[in-house]
């Protein structure tokens, strides 16, 4: 996907949240993030734009400490103009940016639009859950990008916490992403990723790309897929994977 696709998944998934966040109510309870509700999940997210329009505007160090959300009467106007505001400076950042990020990628501001993108299609999900609404599936292609992103990105990281005291290999498999497919390694070091490798694994997960990302992202159980070999390894998926 190209950064402008990104761009506009952030700016409609942005809107959409808005709109569900106001439907659900700031006191209702946020399943999926144990403890909070959705005025906390609206200021993480007014946080996180600001925050990142920072480093779109060319911060080269990690931008501390947070700002206050304001009150409930004020919060919608607050997370939306922080919205508006990320878009617009992704939209017309240049294309040879430089600024801090947290993990390889083809160009920070490729990093940028991609992990936000993912950062507000999540919380859309938990939008959603906290106003009791439907699911409305993402697209294949965006769901399998957001799947790579997850395994390579977050899960990846040296202080990531999915790890196993004896060697296991799980695959990740999307029925309806031409073929795509992922195997984690898994040790007591952080998991390595390979991309489409046909080596054996001790686990299978398949399922359609969007409810692969919703699960492996924790925002929903593995109910939905289908689990073949060892399933302990996606029994303890939600407290190794916490994301």
């Amino acid at each position: 996907m190209e950064n402008a696709e990104f761009i506009e998944v952030l700016r409609t998934e942005g809107e959409t949240l808005a709109v569900l966040a106001d439907r659900a109510g700031w006191d209702a309870e946020v399943p999926s993030c144990p403890g909070w509700h959705t005025r906390d999940l609206v200021a993480h997210l007014g946080n996180v734009h600001r925050r990142v329009a920072l480093y779109v505007a060319g911060a080269t160090e990690p931008v501390r400490g947070a700002w206050e959300a304001p009150a409930d009467a004020e919060l919608d106007d607050w997370y939306r103009a922080g919205h508006a505001a990320l878009v617009d400076a992704l939209s017309n950042a240049p294309a040879d940016l430089e600024c801090w990020t947290f993990v390889p990628a083809a160009s920070p501001l490729a990093f940028w639009t991609r992990r936000q993108a993912h950062e507000m299609a999540v919380h859309r999900i938990d939008a959603e859950l906290a106003a009791g609404a439907e699911h409305l599936p993402f697209g294949t292609s965006f769901a399998a990008d957001g799947i790579d992103e997850l395994l390579h990105g977050a899960l990846s990281r040296p202080q990531g916490t999915l790890r196993s005291g004896s060697p296991h290999a799980i695959r990740v498999r999307p029925t309806d992403a031409g073929g795509r497919s992922w195997l984690l390694r898994l040790s007591n070091d952080p998991p390595r990723v390979h991309n489409d490798d046909p080596a054996p694994a001790d686990c299978t997960v398949s399922g359609t790309a969007d409810a692969l990302y919703a699960a492996l992202w924790n925002r929903s159980g593995f109910k939905e897929l289908d689990v073949t070999g060892d399933t302990s390894l996606v029994d303890q998926w939600s407290t190794l994977a916490a994301v």
